[in-house]
């Protein structure tokens, strides 16, 4: 478990270190059951059952790292363990318990955290990870309406630079506006998730799940660091014309990109 905690403390460290976590911003949530040992998966609960709000059956014992509710990320990376909870799901699927040296309370978005993992245990997947960020760039693409397509922003980033579509091969999905923390949101997100593994959230920030949080992180990077390049373009006063359909079309096909998880 020490290796796994080490890569969310240093994940958190960068998602500080680019101005994409300012204050309490963002989140983490990593299922951990594979390094569970016998003490901890046996530990006395340090808090009563939580409910998640949803019986998610698919969760039924397991464990995961959460991010602490108004906890920083710059703090998180300095000392996981006081600014992060390890829970458990209780037998029913509907609650988890807190289970660490420390009893804090995980974020408030853990549910829809949580949905999340629960169906990405149900469609069998290596996916262990889930990431909640405000990359700068993205969310000021977001405030286009051209951009709030996902076909087109997709297009766009793929076309910047190769290894955008490289090591992002499912692009960028895309949910409209939504009070944040809310069912709405959540089950948006779960729908895009479905296609992509990353989502940008209109005006908020982007969701991303990977088989571990640095994987999470860097697919998130990449599309950003296509977002600068588009917009760098932009301010040295003209519009970048990006990679024709055909090399975009000739990558896929050298490198067998898939189409879909």
């Amino acid at each position: 478990m020490k290796n796994t905690i080490n890569q969310i403390a240093e994940v958190a460290g960068y998602l500080w270190q680019k101005g994409w976590a300012e204050r309490n911003g963002g989140n983490i949530t990593v299922n951990i059951t594979d390094c569970i040992d016998t003490s901890l998966k046996n530990a006395a609960p340090m808090s009563p059952a939580i409910a998640i709000g949803k019986t998610l059956p698919a969760l039924h014992g397991q464990f995961f790292y959460a991010k602490g509710t108004g906890k920083r990320m710059r703090d998180l990376a300095r000392l996981p363990m006081e600014n992060g909870s390890i829970i458990r799901i209780t037998d029913d699927c509907a609650h988890y318990e807190i289970i660490a040296e420390k009893p804090v309370m995980p974020t408030s978005e853990l549910p829809s955290h949580l949905e999340i993992q629960n169906y990405l245990i149900e469609t069998g997947g290596k996916y262990r990870a889930t990431l909640h960020t405000h990359p700068i760039e993205l969310v000021a693409m977001s405030h286009s309406p051209r951009f709030l397509d996902s076909a087109t922003i997709t297009h766009t980033l793929w076309s910047m630079i190769p290894e955008t579509l490289a090591f992002a091969p499912l692009g960028l999905g895309v949910v409209p506006y939504a009070l944040p923390g809310s069912l709405q949101l959540a089950d948006a997100t779960l729908d895009e998730i479905k296609k992509h593994d990353v989502v940008l959230w209109e005006k908020h920030g982007v969701f991303a799940v990977g088989e571990n949080i640095i994987e999470a992180f860097d697919q998130v990077d990449v599309l950003n660091k296509a977002a600068v390049i588009y917009m760098t373009a932009q301010n040295m006063g003209f519009a970048p014309e990006g990679m024709t359909d055909e090399a975009i079309a000739d990558i896929q096909r050298v490198f067998h990109l898939p189409t879909h998880r």
